[in-house]
């Protein structure tokens, strides 16, 4: 790809944004946080682009497939097949992109995340969802450990499984040691682990002081799963200094940025005890989010940012979200940081049946209720066989006292939900967003989402990730599961619910929107005059089953991303 030369302001000039000041300054500050994390005004990205001679997939049923898209301050105000048509929108010449023929994409959105616990992670994070093989993992974290300062921990806490690997086990102590000499690591599964470590890493878990410590550590650097993973990521998040967490933020939306990915529907964590029980979904929810917003008011933010507000309240009152949904704002922000609803739990999920009068039955019931009665969005999560049922017939209860039809409340992941509870819960007004966790670790009677049930039925439906503790990030990799079923053992799991190519990404793009409501839903998702100019140019034609066969898949990501007519990811 080729451009003409760039004029106007700096990405620092289009970036510097306002993202919600207030909310930060009245949340209780980390140590370190200060005047950053509230700092304020000024918009969020405006750049001036045309983007020319690509394959551009609008999402725009009247306009599929175009050649030019322009935008102009933020938004785009021509997409079409005439670069003479677009230049027309502008006063003065705008930056322009020759595509070169390559595939593009509106901006990826995932209505289901945890990127704010991902930069949040103690050490220098570092993804492993694109390794294959223990070779691959020494190379990632060889490549990592050229960025990282000498002696500073590189880890990889959830988002990759070892089950992806071609050994089907966690590298050793010594292949660790040959990858980063001169760097302790630290990798870890799922919530709880197993982990391993290297040998640096090794000598400092074992001379962790005090009751929490020491960590007992294998010969080969395994770490078991359980209370002493839990004891190795405490020490680790204890060293945690507020610029470490500004500087995850930064790399976590980095790392999103080179897949593509623009939009993130965060779903917030279990609220953390400070010991070896938290695991790697736990975090303080009142203040995990300064880091970002601190990035955010320095003008450095290169993503979109949704926030859901996650309760599990242990008192009968649900005191916490009544306090969170009096002094509040439901889609309150800009465009590039806003608040969102209430999810991925209202409370600890309740047990089927519903009407059960159990303490945990009505425990739900009161928060659920108390969420409808604010007339605020609420998500709740199913992975197991029947707690769907609970879920839904618990809306119906709740709607019959507060009416819920018009808020969307929404029921995310769905491995084992049947279609008369989706009729039900379209009824409702609902929705289904699907995540592809059992890709790492699934087996043919452990299977699912039923995606194919669901974009027949005609429930308003989204593709999230649940990245990165038991799922990955990366949206190509769910779409791989999603369009083929085979999980990352090589098998065949979900071969009878599959998607298409195109219903995948449109599930990423378009109907996403749906799922972010408010003014959102008319600017995000599909790349149309008066949309937010989001695009993601991609390093292979995913539409081309032909060039492009399933394996392919997992190794699409972004060469060129653009938040609001800003490049924010330059990989050519």
């Amino acid at each position: 790809m080729s451009e003409t030369p760039r004029r106007g302001p700096t990405r620092r000039d289009l970036l510097r944004s306002g993202a919600l000041a207030g909310a930060a300054a009245a949340a209780a500050p980390m140590a370190g946080a200060g005047a950053a994390a509230a700092h304020g005004g000024g918009t969020a990205p405006a750049g001036d682009l045309i983007l020319t001679n690509g394959e551009i997939h609008t999402m725009d049923r009247r306009d599929p497939v175009v050649s030019v898209v322009a935008i102009r301050d933020g938004e785009i105000v021509y997409t079409g097949d005439k670069e003479s048509h677009a230049r027309k929108e502008f006063t003065d010449p705008p930056r322009a992109i020759d595509l070169r023929g390559k595939t593009a994409v509106p901006g990826i959105i995932d209505c289901h995340n945890h990127i704010v616990l991902m930069g949040n992670r103690p050490g220098y994070h570092t993804p492993l969802e694109n390794a294959y093989s223990v070779a691959d993992v020494q190379s990632t974290i060889r490549a990592r450990t050229r960025v990282a300062p000498a002696g500073a921990f590189v880890t990889t806490i959830g988002g990759f499984h070892f089950n992806q690997f071609e050994e089907r086990r966690l590298p050793s102590l010594a292949e660790l040691d040959a990858a980063a000499p001169h760097h302790p690591v630290y990798l870890s599964i799922g919530f709880t682990g197993p982990s391993v470590t290297n040998s640096l890493g090794k000598a400092f878990f074992e001379s962790v002081p005090g009751p929490d410590g020491p960590v007992t550590v294998g010969a080969d650097g395994a770490i078991a799963a359980g209370q002493q993973t839990g004891r190795a990521t405490l020490a680790l998040r204890r060293q945690l200094t507020f610029e470490d967490r500004r500087r995850g933020a930064r790399d976590a939306m980095r790392y999103a940025v080179s897949l593509g990915v623009t939009t993130h529907l965060d779903q917030g964590a279990f609220q953390a005890a400070d010991a070896p029980s938290d695991g790697a979904a736990h975090e303080d929810n009142y203040r995990m989010h300064l880091p970002f917003l601190s990035v955010f008011g320095d003008g450095d933010g290169i993503v979109r940012l949704r926030i859901n507000f996650l309760h599990m309240d242990a008192d009968p009152a649900s005191v916490a979200l009544g306090e969170r949904l009096r002094n509040a704002f439901p889609f309150f922000g800009n465009d590039l940081v806003r608040t969102g609803g209430i999810g991925e739990f209202v409370a600890p999920v309740p047990s089927d049946p519903i009407t059960s009068g159990s303490p945990g039955n009505l425990r739900w019931l009161e928060a659920a209720r108390k969420v409808a009665q604010a007339r605020w969005r609420a998500e709740v999560h199913s992975l197991s066989t029947t707690d769907f049922k609970a879920e839904i017939d618990g809306f119906a209860l709740i709607n019959a006292e507060f009416p819920i039809t018009d808020l969307r409340w929404v029921v995310g992941h769905v491995p084992s939900i049947t279609e008369d509870y989706v009729d039900k819960l379209k009824a409702l007004g609902g929705g289904i967003n699907v995540t592809g966790f059992r890709y790492f670790a699934g087996t043919p009677t452990a299977a699912g989402p039923p995606y194919r049930m669901l974009a027949d039925n005609g429930i308003p439906l989204g593709m999230s990730s649940d990245g990165m503790q038991i799922a990955p990030m990366n949206p190509w990799v769910h779409a791989y599961y999603a369009t083929t079923g085979v999980n990352a053992l090589g098998v065949a799991i979900n071969g009878n619910q599959l998607l298409t190519r195109q219903e995948a990404v449109e599930l990423y793009t378009r109907a996403n929107g749906w799922f972010l409501g408010g003014v959102d839903e008319d600017r995000l998702g599909v790349l149309a005059p008066g949309r937010l100019g989001d695009v993601a140019v991609l390093n292979r034609d995913y539409f081309d089953r032909r060039r492009v066969g399933d394996a392919d898949l997992k190794k699409i990501n972004s060469v060129l991303t653009v938040l609001g007519g800003v490049v924010v990811h330059d990989a050519r």
